[in-house]
Order: C-alpha cells, then sequence, then structure tokens
C-alpha cells in the first residue's frame, strides 16, 4: 500500500488539484476533532495546511487492507520556518481510511489527521482551520 507516500508526495508538490487526486468523491476530512468537513471544506481545510509552505514527512506504521478497503494508521510531522518566519511543528498519527476505485487506484474515503487526539487542540494550535 503506497497511498500514504501518494498522497506526500501531492501534498508537497504544492499543487491543490493533485492532492484533491488523492481522495474520493465523497471523502471527508477531519481538520479538528470531531469536526468532519467534505467537498470544498474539504479542499479549504487542506489549502490551509499546504500554505504553510512546508513539506509533510508521512511514516506509515500499520495498514490493514480487507478488498478494497484498508486502514492506516500513519505518522507525520509538518515542521520548518512558516511563511511568517515564525517556527511551525505540527504532527499527529493519523487513523485513515482508504478505497481502491475501479481505476485500481487507492484514495482516502476519511482523512483523520490528528487520528485519537482529543478535541479542541488537534489543528487548531498550529492556526489551521477549515
Amino acid at each position: 500500500m503506497q497511498h500514504p507516500s501518494v498522497f506526500e508526495a501531492a501534498f508537497n508538490s504544492g499543487s491543490a488539484h493533485a492532492l484533491a487526486a488523492v481522495y474520493t468523491e465523497d471523502a471527508v476530512f477531519v481538520p479538528r476533532a470531531g469536526e468532519p468537513v467534505g467537498g470544498a471544506e474539504l479542499r479549504a481545510a487542506n489549502s490551509a495546511f499546504q500554505s504553510l509552505g512546508l513539506p509533510i514527512r508521512v511514516r506509515p506504521r500499520h495498514t490493514y487492507v480487507a478488498g478494497d478497503t484498508a486502514l492506516l494508521i500513519v505518522d507525520w510531522v509538518i515542521d520548518g520556518e512558516g511563511p511568517d518566519g515564525e517556527h511551525v511543528h505540527i504532527e499527529g498519527t493519523a487513523t485513515d481510511v482508504a478505497r481502491r476505485g475501479a481505476d485500481g487506484l487507492w484514495r482516502y474515503l476519511i482523512d483523520n489527521p490528528f487520528g485519537t487526539a482529543d478535541g479542541a487542540g488537534a489543528g487548531a494550535e498550529a492556526g489551521v482551520s477549515g
């Protein structure tokens, strides 16, 4: 399962279009615990992360595949100097669900970057909003 690396490359390309392509049409993204978003809100939330201008590094921890569905547990970090010159450090352990499409490609159905992190803090402290 190479999807986390595909996501990393799409994110690091800086292209919103490339990043959108790693999601299913009905995908949800959870930029803050308990606040899933889809469609235009998903793209806006990802844009907020990409606008930091910093690369993401991912390290898959566990991958479980059942047919055309996969559960991925992925450690990730965004670290460096942000556009305002301030140090940015955001990290998490994602709990994600991917689905293989008819074209054979995997795409995120659920992208939950902060996994089991508690509510208000996840994503908010980085100034990332959806």
